[in-house]
């Protein structure tokens, strides 16, 4: 088909790309690798989730009402904090609660920016604009925040010694932890600079291919691909800070000494 249209793919197309899954799970059968059973659940919850989201989005777009955004963001967010830490070895208080305003602060900074100051959409609620970026956003958030949970609990486990060290000469606990802080942050933040060095030369990013696909000019896809790698790296940047800030507190008691049990 040429031209310049949306190519609309049927239910039996789609069906063609369940060879991939069918090809993975021949490697995994001749590697022993145990993943086939994997590869399908996530093969058919990829397939529901998609669907199911996709048939509730279009309600909301078809509605756009305000309250219907909000609840849609509010239930993504819920997701994302609670993935967002649930892969720590050693469970940490109020975590949740931590990475939740992590994640909604950073959240609301940079897609408020975004949409009032940048793309200046009317209604600020318009759910064609609004949920896809908040998407993005919350996805790349959540990946920093867990990279610097992780590697803060690493580094605590791992350094223990060398924090207690300082504490016992005199500095406080924030001073005492603050290069643990810094390796973290740098760890979240390291995947985003990583792919913002190589945009455009090793892959053409999602948002700007399917732009392209979708039949939009290839320089206006630029223009909203730059947008929007800016906006993440600005998001996972201020969301990691935010959740390490808050976290540092709870290694530490009100007596400026190391909790082990929490390592």
């Amino acid at each position: 088909m040429s031209g310049a249209g949306v190519i609309e793919l049927s239910l039996w197309q789609l069906a063609g790309v369940l060879g991939f899954v069918a090809v993975l799970v021949a490697l995994s059968i001749r590697q022993a690798l145990g993943l086939e059973r994997d590869l399908v659940v996530g093969a058919l919850r990829t397939v529901v989730q998609l669907y199911g989201v996709g048939f509730i989005l279009a309600g909301v777009f078809a509605a756009a009402h305000w309250y219907w955004v909000v609840l849609i963001l509010l239930a993504m967010t819920a997701v994302a904090t609670r993935a967002a830490v649930g892969r720590l070895k050693t469970p940490l208080p109020r975590a949740q609660g931590m990475a939740g305003v992590a994640l909604t602060l950073s959240t609301v900074l940079t897609l408020g920016y975004v949409i009032g100051v940048v793309v200046q959409v009317h209604p600020w609620y318009e759910p064609q604009y609004i949920i896809p970026l908040a998407g993005m956003i919350l996805g790349n958030v959540m990946s920093s925040v867990a990279l610097a949970a992780d590697r803060l609990q690493s580094d605590m486990r791992l350094r223990a010694g060398e924090v207690e060290t300082r504490l016992v000469l005199g500095f406080s606990g924030p001073q005492a932890v603050q290069p643990l802080v810094r390796s973290a942050l740098r760890a979240a933040m390291t995947p985003t600079i990583n792919g913002m060095m190589t945009v455009g030369l090793v892959q053409l990013p999602g948002m700007m291919t399917g732009q392209i696909l979708a039949g939009t000019s290839p320089l206006v896809a630029v223009r909203y691909q730059i947008m929007v790698v800016l906006m993440l790296a600005m998001a996972t940047g201020i969301g990691a800070w935010i959740f390490l800030r808050l976290a540092v507190g709870r290694y530490l008691t009100p007596a400026h000494q190391l909790r082990r049990e929490l390592l």
